[in-house]
């Protein structure tokens, strides 16, 4: 799991508390920066339907960012040299071009993009579909690319493994095999090094119609050497049983023919230039998919605040919404900036807030918003 560049509270209080003066001067001691989180004016309903879009965006806000998560996983894994800071690194992590976190810094609506003059639950939706679509490519292209390295890394085995399971293809001549014979046939055993006095001793005898003394070394390396032997066709599937009974490691994934060595010859460059094309589809799509989904999922975030200030604060709308950064040096002050934050705004309580500062009847759905209920909108925010 890739750790987080950053970490970061939101927090929504009505306009007349002066949070923002507040927030940079005395919590974490001032040395936290802050940075005013705009939020526009969306297409109100009623608020009942308020409630069900608070559940509704609450969902599509962990499901985004799970997917912003999985996909710098995916480009940690299949790019492991760029990465840095256990999987993070700035390089990748662009969203519209700029470092993630000044983009987070920096929010602002995308009005030609997402035009504000539409309801809110037909905002979300274009914005979830489009989101979701990019996530499952990514999710499509990642299998595909696990397949084509699956195959490489299979080929790479067969061309660079041991004598009982490379490819034979550049080690086998015509010459060691008895071709277009009725009754005769070439079997390749891969014989441990340590078992090469047993094989050379019984080898003969294994069955009947072994041709003496037909025992050729094709090929050796640190721990086998490669036999081909001579017999009745006849007999050749008994030889291989009697073989393994020894410990020998039959070849009998091999049969000699041009063409299905030609195709062999192909097989592990066709499978390393699948492997790279493939690769680097993804690297494009998944960086591209970072991008687009990250900003997506802020602004189904801009959303979600807008929506539970309504329901905490009342109507008209009116709050001001701050951005406070924890870095790594700082990300361990988290938890006391929130009790801080609640014990200067606690009083809130979860009843509604107007500028009269009377409350009104929203309370009762200010307590339906969020399951970890906070006096005040509040969440955090982990920048990977």
């Amino acid at each position: 799991m890739s750790e987080p560049i950053a970490s970061y509270l939101i927090v929504s209080l009505p306009e007349a508390t002066d949070s923002e003066e507040w927030l940079k001067s005395n919590l974490n001691g001032g040395l936290s920066p802050v940075f005013k989180f705009k939020l526009d004016d969306f297409q109100i309903g009623t608020l009942d339907s308020l409630v069900q879009e608070s559940e509704d965006l609450a969902k599509l806000d962990q499901q985004l960012g799970g997917s912003v998560s999985k996909i710098v996983d995916i480009l940690s894994s299949v790019d492991p040299a760029s990465s840095k800071s256990g999987g993070s690194s700035n390089s990748a992590n662009l969203v519209l071009g700029k470092p993630a976190c000044n983009y987070v810094e920096r929010f602002s609506w995308n009005s030609s993009k997402y035009r504000l003059d539409r309801p809110i639950k037909q905002l979300v939706g274009v914005i979830a579909n489009e989101a979701i679509a990019l996530d499952n490519d990514v999710r499509t292209a990642y299998s595909s690319y696990q397949t084509a390295k699956s195959n490489y890394l299979a080929a790479d085995r067969k061309k660079n493994g041991d004598l009982s399971i490379k490819s034979l293809h550049d080690i086998v001549k015509p010459e060691h095999f008895v071709l277009n014979s009725e009754h005769l046939s070439t079997v390749l055993i891969a014989v441990p090094k340590t078992l090469n006095s047993d094989f050379k001793s019984s080898y003969e005898t294994l069955t009947e119609f072994v041709i003496p003394r037909s025992a050729t070394v094709v090929a050796t390396d640190n721990e086998y050497t490669l036999y081909a032997v001579t017999l009745f066709t006849k007999y050749q599937q008994e030889f291989i049983n009697a073989s393994r009974e020894h410990k020998w490691h039959p070849r009998t994934d091999f049969t000699y023919s041009e063409e299905v060595l030609n195709e062999m010859r192909k097989e592990f460059d066709l499978t390393r230039a699948t492997e790279s094309k493939v690769r680097n589809d993804l690297l494009r799509l998944a960086k591209t998919a970072y991008s687009d989904i990250f900003s997506a999922w802020f602004h189904i975030k801009a959303i979600r605040i807008y929506v539970e200030s309504v329901l905490r604060y009342g109507l008209p709308p009116s709050f001001e919404c701050s951005l406070i950064k924890f870095d790594k040096t700082t990300g361990k002050n988290i938890g006391k900036a929130k009790k801080d934050l609640i014990e200067k705004y606690g009083y809130f309580g979860g009843q509604a807030f107007d500028k009269k500062g009377d409350g009104s009847n929203l309370h009762e759905f200010a307590s339906l918003v969020d399951t970890d209920y906070e006096p005040f909108v509040l969440y955090e925010v982990e920048i990977i």
